[in-house]
């Protein structure tokens, strides 16, 4: 950077500037503080001085808070003074050296960049000179190239042909030398038949029983072919294939003893546990057929195979000691561990055939598979004994239900050790269809053999039923049959305890249609054969129930009819005849009570095999078309029996209510209840007699049948028994004659009765009896004033005038002329 005396005053010594100073991070705020800072230092410190040496003296304050300048001040502003800033001089002859130093050294650097470019420029041409020249060189060397790799490859393919020549002579030389071997071992073959005492001592050597294998197999395959390949019509191949006969049956022979020799070495080898033995003699034979013969002979000679002991353990494990009932949970206990224990044998066997054959996946497929089809097989046949559907067993002894669920359980036993055996490994071999094969038998019948079962427990439950009931009838005896009781109790009564007990027994038979299907389809046909039973079952079991239940309704009415005698009787015979007449009624009630009771567990019963439907078959039947579709229509044809039978019996249930209601009016009524006289007491405003005892025994007899019916089936049998009860009092009421006080009476009994069927909340029962309210009031108005009655209500003119003529005043007040232009009015 430039370089200055430090003396205060302008010195005109020359400005030192190189030109290195321009070169890099060059700075010209840097440069020019280097210049100017030697001078402006002392300029700073003369205005300091100044400043320190007037203070505060130099000026006065004034009030206003401006400064006045002292007379020395005054006199430097008018110029008496030095200059304010005396190095500008100095500051303006340093820069115009600097400038003139720097203007000299852009010409320094102008001239050394025009030799730099000039020598750039030499240099640029000679380069390119020189590259022009490698150019031509490189392409001089590319082509050289070429022709060198050319050359190598013509020289590497010549060498290739030669190396393949060397090779596939050497490959004849061995060949050659090979087949002069098999031919001279050949000819020690062809001697003569059946003499193997001069064959070569490699033949008899066991240190190489393996060469001898492979060479015996070789000249075996070489004499069959050209057995094979020989023409009959040439003599000479017709003589040589005659001769190679002679070899085929030797080498056929020394291979068969050799086999031998192994199988004997390799059956000592394993009762010694000497793997490595067991091992050479396994790659041995499996020259031979593949090794086929060692492998079966292997399998064979397992223990579990040939020892009877074992055989016999397997089937007290299973099936218990002779002569005792296995059970299911029994057997399902013995086959686990029985299985357990051929799975754990399996296993260890699979480690000693993955040390020992070469193919050991080939000796696995055919452990299992005899596993299978000898040892499981030889207990299946003992523990699954196909019944005959014609003479099944009898419960007694288990059933078709014993059969089936010892088949299950073999089943799905079985299955399990499939799935074992396969994680242990089993080859190729499709153990899962080799199991099913086992119990293809067993399920060409099956669907047949469930349904049986399911039959004969159905009629085992009936027998068993009919044998409780008969007992309980025994019991009874006679007890309480002349009040009627025992007609209903006699017969036996619908369980919804039996009908939940019919669906357990589908639901077992539903889990093995399961565990046996493996196809949609099959699943489902099988499904619907079994639902079909049930709906079958309890179709026929409440139906019954209902029928048996109508049974009583009928004795009941039998009843009745029995004891309807004529009006001249004794007391005696009439005091008998009313006794029976109660006899009946209870009888009635009794089997009305039951038959409600039937109905109602037969709505259960059908709610019970509805949800079962629901929750377990439903999605069983989906996946198939139809199949859902199909079970629902024939689950409402199995139900129509029932509702047939019960729409017959609550109609008889409405016969027996009304034939009692008409009984107690007609005990009950008396004719004075709506004629009293006319003695000056007020009148009776209580309902009648009759009325009451009426009411009460509906009451009573109804409530079962409250409690019994829901739904549709209640509104239906109360509205039915409504109009009945409204037609029968219309009838009754025909038969007697009213006066006003009577006619109040009968509006009171209306009342009663109409108070009672709102119960039925059945609307036109509701406004029947409120007519009947109106239509009473025919009896309580005066003659004049009846046409007025009913105005508003013309729809009961025609009971009107039936009701009418029942007036007591009816002949004395000449109703029928007085109101017969009413009666041709409406009609």
């Amino acid at each position: 950077m430039p370089e200055r005396s430090k003396s205060s005053s302008v010195s005109n010594l020359p400005l030192i500037l190189d030109i290195d100073d321009f070169k890099g991070d060059f700075s010209f705020d840097a440069l020019f503080g280097n210049l100017v800072n030697e001078l402006l230092p002392s300029f700073q410190e003369e205005e300091a001085d100044t400043a320190g040496g007037h203070g505060l003296g130099g000026t006065e304050a004034l009030p206003n808070g401006h400064a006045r300048a002292s007379s020395d001040a005054a006199k430097f502003a008018q110029g008496d003074s030095i200059p304010l800033f005396p190095e500008v001089d100095a500051l303006l002859s340093l820069f115009k050296d600097s400038c003139k130093e720097l203007i000299d050294l852009r010409k320094q650097v102008d001239g050394k960049l025009y030799n730099l470019k000039k020598e750039v420029s030499t240099q640029d041409a000679k380069h390119r000179k020189t590259l022009t020249e490698l150019e031509k060189g490189v392409d001089g060397l590319f082509d050289s190239f070429a022709r060198l790799d050319s050359r190598i490859s013509s020289v590497g393919q010549t060498a290739a042909k030669i190396g393949d020549h060397l090779q596939s002579a050497d490959a004849q030389r061995e060949t050659a030398s090979q087949t002069i071997e098999l031919v001279k071992y050949l000819m020690e073959f062809n001697s003569s038949p059946g003499d193997l005492m001069e064959l070569s001592p490699l033949f008899s050597d066991d240190s190489r029983v393996a060469e001898a294998a492979s060479i015996a197999q070789k000249l075996r395959s070489f004499a069959e072919e050209d057995i094979a390949r020989a023409v009959p019509s040439v003599v000479g191949s017709a003589t040589a294939s005659r001769g190679l006969e002679v070899a085929v049956a030797n080498l056929q022979e020394y291979c068969n003893e050799l086999e031998n020799r192994l199988l004997s070495r390799f059956d000592a080898a394993s009762q010694r546990r000497e793997l490595s033995t067991m091992s050479e003699c396994a790659k041995i034979l499996s020259q031979f057929n593949r090794g086929s013969s060692a492998m079966q002979h292997y399998v064979a000679t397992r223990p579990m195979f040939i020892d009877v002991e074992i055989m016999n353990s397997d089937t007290r494990l299973v099936l218990g000691d002779q002569g005792s009932q296995a059970s299911p949970s029994n057997v399902a206990r013995g086959l686990s561990s029985l299985y357990k224990e051929i799975t754990d044998t399996v296993r260890k066997e699979a480690a000693t055939i993955m040390a020992v054959f070469p193919s050991p996946n080939d000796v696995m497929s055919i452990l299992v598979q005899r596993v299978l089809e000898q040892r499981v097989t030889a207990l299946l046949d003992k523990l699954l004994v196909k019944p005959s559907l014609v003479n099944p067993p009898p419960m007694e002894e288990g059933g078709l239900l014993l059969y089936l669920r010892m088949l299950a359980v073999a089943y799905e036993k079985t299955q399990e050790l499939a799935r074992e055996l396969r994680a242990v490994g089993c080859g190729d071999l499709d153990v899962e269809g080799l199991t099913e094969s086992l119990f293809s038998s067993h399920m060409d019948e099956y669907p047949e053999h469930e349904q049986a079962s399911l039959g004969q427990l159905y009629q085992a439950k009936l027998d068993e039923l009919r044998a409780e009931n008969q007992n309980v009838s025994d019991s009874t005896g006679t007890i309480g049959r002349s009040k009627g009781a025992s007609v209903a109790s006699s017969h036996q009564q619908i369980s919804v305890a039996v009908v939940t007990e019919f669906v357990r027994w589908n639901e077992e038979a539903l889990t093995r249609c399961t565990l046996f299907s493996s196809q949609p389809a099959t699943l489902a046909a099988n499904v619907k054969a079994v639902f079909t039973c049930l709906l079958d079952q309890v179709s026929q079991y409440i139906t019954d129930g209902l029928e048996r239940a109508r049974d009583s309704l009928t004795e009941a009415a039998a009843m009745r009819e029995r004891f309807v005698l004529g009006t001249n009787l004794s007391r005696r015979v009439a005091a008998a005849a009313a006794s029976a007449a109660e006899a009946a009624a209870a009888a009635g009630e009794s089997s009305f009570r039951s038959f409600m009771v039937a109905v109602q567990r037969c709505g259960s019963s059908v709610a019970i095999v509805q949800q079962y439907f629901a929750n377990s078959i439903s999605r069983l039947l989906l996946p198939v078309d139809g199949a859902h579709a199909a079970s629902c229509e024939e689950m409402a044809t199995a139900m129509s029996s029932a509702e047939g039978a019960a729409y017959k019996g609550l109609q008889q249930c409405i016969e027996t209510v009304m034939a009692e209601v008409e009984r107690l009016l007609s005990a009950e009524q008396k004719a004075t209840d709506y004629r009293s006289p006319d003695d000056g007491m007020a009148p009776d405003h209580r309902p009648t007699n009759a009325c009451t005892r009426v009411v009460a025994y509906l009451s009573r007899v109804l409530e079962a049948a409250f409690t019994a019916l829901e739904g549709l089936n209640k509104q239906a049998f109360l509205t039915e028994l409504g109009n009945r009860l409204y037609k029968g009092l219309l009838n009754h009421w025909q038969k007697f004659t009213f006066n006003p006080s009577g006619g109040l009476r009968l509006k009171r009994d209306i009342t009663e009765y109409g108070e009672f069927v709102r119960s039925f909340n059945a609307p036109s029962v509701d406004e029947k009896f409120e007519l009947l309210g109106i239509l009473a009031n025919v009896f309580i108005v005066a003659p004049e004033s009846l046409s007025s009655l009913f105005e508003g209500t013309p729809s009961i003119r025609k009971d009107a005038q039936r009701f009418i003529q029942l007036r007591e005043d009816y002949k004395s007040a000449k109703l029928a002329s007085r109101l017969s232009s009413l009666w041709s009015g409406s009609s």
